[in-house]
């Protein structure tokens, strides 16, 4: 909690020293805590009372115990910055979660610039190659709306000239926003969610089943603890009570259900920014275009203080389309910081210069006033459809795909969020900031947003892949998953042996078919003249089922392949490394369209020949049978892919110190596990960086809406943040394994199970 406040108001050099200048002035210039406190001051007087008594029993809890008793955090943050104090929580802290949390799930943002880095490069059809259509053979979420869309208008193509890209630097810009991936984890591209909800129909209990499984970075502790929420007695004044999985540091229940509904969460991946490239006065720094006339920045002076050291005050510019993000940095210094290296200017340190007469600013809905958590306690407090619907109106950002269930055997999705409405453009790639053809025109009404209720399917299926029906008028985004998830989701529900039980439906979230083996095994199977390893790694892949299993030998081979297929066809294509294929759905989608006579093929590096598909594939298969044996050694029967793509969990503040000591005390693992990328048990790696998990599903529910008692659930690591409490790590095996535990309901199936029972009573 204390960690992630920091990072919400852009106070980390409060806690960690002059290290975190660089991070905490772009989270100023962000402005979380700006918004957040006009978000409070905003809320209604129900609201404020939530977040007001909730910050109350954390600072109650604050006064009674010193640092060393918070957690062993402390005692080692001590050694590095003992001048830090711990402060009050405020109801502001709750809310700059919210900001941190739409960042993490900001949509396509990265896209955009690298769109943009990559026309410098590529033709337009070498980039629609790259950034393929959502594929029509996969499925969408909502497949005939709930109501009927009204024609708003559509979209156009950019008008930005190659030559304006081509001549602006956004090298700059992508350092500063790996900042914030050291602070909150990277936003990978295949980062998103599972949910499903089967009505009766199709059960066999004759009630809906709901399954989520959120995926996020793998981090520690856990991002959720598992709380349930009762009045005594409920009643109109007292109306929660309400089982899931809560945020430390926010009140609510953020996914869970009460007695008579269920619900859970996967991101949209909305295009709910903009980067705007603004023109700036040569005769006058301080001023930008707005359609042929020079007007001032907005700007505002903040002041970064930082323990055991002075402060520094850094100018945030704003236009309006937002803050000011490409600059570089450049903080007013103190005398006795003159030359100290940590406050070189940024683009003096890369060597880069910016072009004088362009900033970049940031146009993002997360940057207006509004707050998820009104949406929560509305669904906490929800006993029908009607209610979550209403309470999903308050979902502004970060829009979520909200899957329902109930215990009349109803079933609904509903998709809410700010989606602008654009008067040119479609967002893929930066626009003019300096005229009015790319303003934002509105939002997309709620009701105008895709919503069912009751599918003739009988299911509802989310996965991160299209929202909306083919036909639908509105732009959303154009960079979905591209649907190999929800495809086999949609699959397994489809194919089911019988009626679905709880017990299928665990298998589904474990399930790990690699629908790449479907394509590129019998292309490898027709591999000759193969030294006798290979030949062996090419004997387990003849009767693989295409399932990453942690104790496959077949999988570890096939997903070596993989990585040195992706390398060896685009790698010597991009313009720098950053660039390089990274895996996830995007690639997959890219490779199983590539034909021989793709260019792609052929290596740019090599000038006197041009590569097949034949001889990528042979080549990337002798590397990664290579590479398997440096790992394991020549004897395939010790290959196994669980042990290659571990998870080890990480402390989040100290967890990579580059202390080994330090990582011993708090980090735990590795656990070998199942799945991959975009493979519905969604174990995350890097092609750029090695196969070790690097994103997971957070946590595993499955709610049965016919007998709540019989629910089961798990999450990553455990109930307690405190190294070497016995709760601080025991869920990992499980979950690296696929069990769950019961999510019990009933107040005596609790206690009758409870290892303990603790009162509080107020004094």
């Amino acid at each position: 909690m204390d960690a992630w406040r920091h990072i919400g108001s852009g106070t980390l050099s409060e806690m960690f020293g002059k290290g975190q200048v660089e991070t905490d002035t772009f989270l100023r210039t962000l402005g979380w805590r700006l918004t957040a406190e006009q978000e409070y001051a905003e809320l209604d007087p129900e609201s404020k009372a939530i977040l007001d008594s909730y910050t109350e029993g954390v600072n109650a809890y604050l006064k009674d115990h010193d640092t060393t008793a918070l957690s062993l955090e402390y005692a080692v943050l001590g050694l590095l910055s003992p001048d830090y104090k711990i402060e009050k929580w405020t109801p502001i802290n709750s809310l700059t979660w919210g900001k941190a949390m739409a960042w993490d799930l900001r949509g396509n943002m990265g896209e955009e610039i690298e769109r943009a880095v990559l026309l410098k490069t590529f033709t337009p059809e070498q980039l629609a190659e790259l950034y393929p259509a959502y594929p029509e053979d996969h499925p969408v979420i909502v497949n005939q709306m709930g109501g009927n869309a009204l024609n708003v208008q559509s979209q156009t193509s950019q008008v930005v000239s190659n030559l304006e890209l081509s001549t602006f630097d956004f090298r700059p810009l992508v350092d500063r926003l790996a900042l914030l991936d050291e602070a909150l984890g990277p936003a990978g591209a295949g980062i998103g969610s599972n949910s499903w909800a089967v009505s009766g129909e199709h059960t066999a209990t004759g009630t809906p089943l709901l399954a989520n499984d959120p995926h996020l970075g793998i981090q520690m502790p856990s991002i959720w603890y598992q709380a349930h929420l009762e009045c005594k007695p409920v009643t109109d004044e007292c109306p929660y009570n309400v089982a899931g999985f809560t945020f430390a540091g926010v009140p609510g229940v953020i996914i869970g259900h009460n007695a008579r509904v269920a619900w859970g969460f996967t991101n949209v991946g909305p295009d709910v920014m903009d980067l705007c490239i603004e023109r700036v006065n040569p005769d006058n720094p301080n001023q930008y275009e707005v359609n042929g006339q020079w007007v001032d920045f907005e700007t505002r002076t903040e002041t970064i203080q930082i323990v055991g050291g002075d402060p520094v005050e850094v100018t945030v510019r704003l236009t309006r389309h937002g803050p000011v993000i490409s600059e570089s940095y450049e903080p007013v210094k103190n005398e006795n910081t003159n030359n100290d290296p940590e406050f070189v200017p940024f683009k003096e340190r890369a060597g880069i210069e910016l072009p004088e007469q362009y900033v970049i600013a940031l146009q993002w809905t997360a940057l207006a006033p509004s707050t998820p958590f009104k949406a929560i306690w509305g669904f906490n407090r929800a006993q029908n459809w009607e209610d979550f619907r209403a309470a999903a109106q308050n979902f502004h950002v970060p829009a979520q795909n909200l899957l329902y269930a109930d215990v009349e055997g109803n079933i609904g999705y509903q998709m809410p969020g700010d989606i602008p409405i654009r008067a040119n453009g479609d967002g893929t790639i930066p626009v003019p900031g300096w005229t009015d053809e790319y303003e934002w025109t509105g939002f997309i009404p709620f009701e105008e947003l895709p919503y069912t209720l009751n599918p003739e399917e009988g299911y509802i299926a989310t996965a991160n892949n299209q929202v909306a029906p083919f036909d639908y008028p509105n732009l959303i985004t154009y960079d979905w998953d591209y649907g190999f998830r929800a495809q086999r989701i949609v699959e397994l529900i489809e194919n089911a042996p019988g009626k679905i039980d709880i017990a299928y439906i665990q298998q589904m979230q474990g399930d790990s078919f690699d629908a790449n083996g479907r394509t590129f095994v019998p292309m490898l199977l027709k591999l000759d003249e193969l030294s006798d390893t290979e030949t062996k790694a090419q004997g387990l892949l003849k009767n693989w089922d295409y399932q990453n299993r942690a104790d496959s030998a077949a999988a570890a081979v096939f997903n070596a392949f993989w990585l040195h297929l992706l390398q060896n066809t685009f790698n010597d294509d991009m313009p720098e490394e950053r660039y390089f294929p990274d895996g996830g759905s995007r690639w997959n989608e890219i490779m199983r369209h590539l034909d021989e006579s793709s260019a792609w093929w052929d290596d740019k590096t090599t000038t006197d020949v041009k590569e097949t598909r034949a001889e990528i594939i042979r080549k990337s298969f002798e590397q990664g049978i290579a590479e398997l044996e440096d790992i394991f050694g020549r004897d395939a029967a010790q290959w196994n892919w669980g042990e290659m793509h571990a998870a080890t969990f990480r402390n989040g503040t100290l967890g990579e110190s580059g202390v080994p000591p330090i990582e011993a005390l708090f980090n735990r693992g590795p656990f070998p596990v199942s799945g991959g990328e975009a493979i519905v048990n969604a174990t995350g790696w890097s092609v750029k960086d090695g196969y070790e998990t690097n994103w997971l599903p957070s946590m595993r529910m499955i709610v049965d809406l016919g007998n709540l008692n019989n629910s089961v659930t798990v999450h990553t690591t455990g109930q307690s943040g405190h190294a070497y409490h016995p709760h601080y790590a025991d869920m990992a095996p499980m979950w690296a394994k696929i069990e769950y535990y019961a999510m019990l309901w009933e107040e005596g199936a609790i206690t009758s199970q409870a290892e303990g029972h603790l009162v509080l009573t107020p004094r």
